[in-house]
């Protein structure tokens, strides 16, 4: 990984730098990760203390599991904070300005996969 990693919204309105090694990257099939971004969500996580972020991310809780954060304006789904886990945040490993350096481990959520594209890759899947 780079010593540093800076990302956007599709707008550039909100930005993030991650000062740490992004863990658990991970692509999330669950049918509300697809309905934020279109499709599956790959994201890694790193420790709050590490991460800054400016701009006016807007916070979503649409289950008991998590908030999301999105822009307001251009409606990036950027964001992930678990309910009960608020030392570490998720970022959208697409919304990562240049090369991530980090290498997907498993795909998540796979029972709510859509039908409409094959899980092959080869990487671990959890439930």
């Amino acid at each position: 990984m780079t010593d540093v990693l800076n990302g956007s919204c599709a707008c550039g309105q909100i930005q993030f730098t991650c000062r740490a090694t992004p863990k658990g990257a991970a692509v999330c099939h669950c049918s509300q990760c697809r309905k934020m971004s279109g499709h599956a969500w790959a994201s890694a996580h790193v420790p709050r203390t590490s991460f800054e972020m400016t701009g006016p991310v807007k916070w979503l809780r649409l289950s008991e599991q998590a908030e999301r954060g999105i822009c307001p304006d251009c409606g990036s789904f950027l964001f992930w904070v678990g309910v009960g886990h608020p030392d570490f945040i998720s970022f959208a490993l697409g919304s990562v300005d240049g090369p991530t350096g980090v290498a997907l481990g498993r795909n998540i959520f796979v029972s709510e996969k859509a039908d409409y594209y094959p899980l092959n890759d080869g990487l671990i899947q959890e439930r």
